[in-house]
């Protein structure tokens, strides 16, 4: 990897966005995409998308969607002591929120707070067994000493608290600790490809940015499809993994290369689709693996938008997504933009017409 290639990632997982405030992203964004297309846009959702034209006005219009925003908090209701309870926003394992440190974003600025941790004799039940939590039970702390008080540092009901968390290597330089990595790898492989065509003649015209609140039911990624009106949609995002117990049977293996996702629950991968990407990564021998997922991507939202549009998913692996850390393997990343890079440059009217009549 090289050390520009490390900035990027490390910048864009240290930014600290939630799903409906996700502006620190979408401004760094726009700044590195828009010399590398012919024009840039962003939506009243807030979905940013460059669009890099083909010289053909007939040519086909592929896009290439990231999103943008991460799990979080939204502050509920201030306690009369000066905490703050919340909503979660996006899916959090509540036994992973507390005892951490987040950033508190306000009107009047950003502040450090952290989550409670309840002491476990105070989780047992009266039978001896441990008492379930659920996200709306932890408080965040900031210090305050009163409502009145969080109130005068501008804290309001609808603040995001996010995770504050710094982006290191691990020891043997393999692989990455941080967190967003769902999906600040699709932002950060989305902007790596467009560098890497930016000076080329494609075949196809190009529609690459991100998309808003993908965290929340997809949002942005429908107004963006109906918008932009592309033949075909390839999402780019981070599934969890699941290779801890050393079960190499199991989908989801650090180390595998990327993920090519067969099916989630609200997708089914266009059969011509999948044929193009496997054509792709064996032709240019980029490691790849199999995925079948439990949870969806902003390929579930095109696929079924306007006529039906074909999609597909180039993701990766992490584990411990939705939380404060999360490891991630850089040859999979590196893996992932290849297979990226030489969709962008391979992607043409043949490649669409074959990707049609294979349905």
């Amino acid at each position: 990897m090289t050390l520009q290639g490390f900035d990027l990632i490390k910048h864009l997982t240290e930014l600290q966005g939630i799903s409906g405030n996700e502006g620190q992203v979408r401004r760094f964004l726009q700044e590195e995409l828009t010399p590398l297309v012919d024009k840039i846009e962003v939506s009243g959702i807030g979905n940013l998308y460059g669009i890099k034209y083909a010289k053909d006005p007939d040519a086909p219009r592929l896009m290439l969607a990231a999103h943008m925003d991460e799990v979080g908090f939204m502050v509920r209701q201030i306690t009369s002591n000066g905490l703050l309870t919340v909503t979660p926003i996006g899916g959090w394992n509540p036994y992973s929120i507390s005892a951490q440190r987040y950033t508190l974003q306000t009107r009047k600025g950003d502040y450090v707070c952290i989550s409670s941790s309840v002491a476990p004799h105070l989780l047992r039940g009266k039978d001896g067994v441990a008492k379930s939590v659920a996200p709306e039970d932890i408080l965040f702390d900031a210090g305050f000493t009163s409502r009145d008080e969080a109130l005068e540092y501008g804290v309001r009901p609808g603040d995001s608290i996010v995770p504050k968390t710094e982006t290191v290597w691990t020891a043997n330089k393999q692989a990455l600790i941080g967190k967003a990595w769902d999906n600040r790898y699709g932002c950060a492989v989305m902007l790596e490809a467009m560098r890497a065509v930016k000076d080329k003649e494609l075949a196809s015209t190009i529609i690459a940015g991100a998309n808003a609140q993908e965290e929340v039911g997809l949002r942005g990624a429908k107004g963006a499809v109906h918008r932009y009106q592309p033949d075909a949609f390839i999402a780019v995002d981070c599934s969890p993994a699941d290779d801890t117990d050393g079960n190499k049977d199991k989908f989801g293996q650090l180390g595998g290369g990327f993920l090519l996702r067969m099916q989630d629950p609200g997708h089914i991968t266009h059969r011509g689709m999948r044929e193009f990407l496997l054509d792709t990564a064996e032709t240019h021998k980029i490691p790849y693996q199999y995925f079948f997922s439990k949870g969806g991507t902003d390929a579930g939202a095109a696929h079924v938008s306007n006529d039906g549009v074909p999609s597909a998913v180039i993701g990766v692996c992490a584990r411990y997504i939705h939380g404060h850390q999360t490891l991630f393997r850089m040859d999979d990343y590196e893996a992932a933009k290849e297979m990226v890079i030489k969709v962008l440059e391979t992607f043409d009217k043949t490649t669409l017409a074959t990707i049609r009549a294979n349905v």
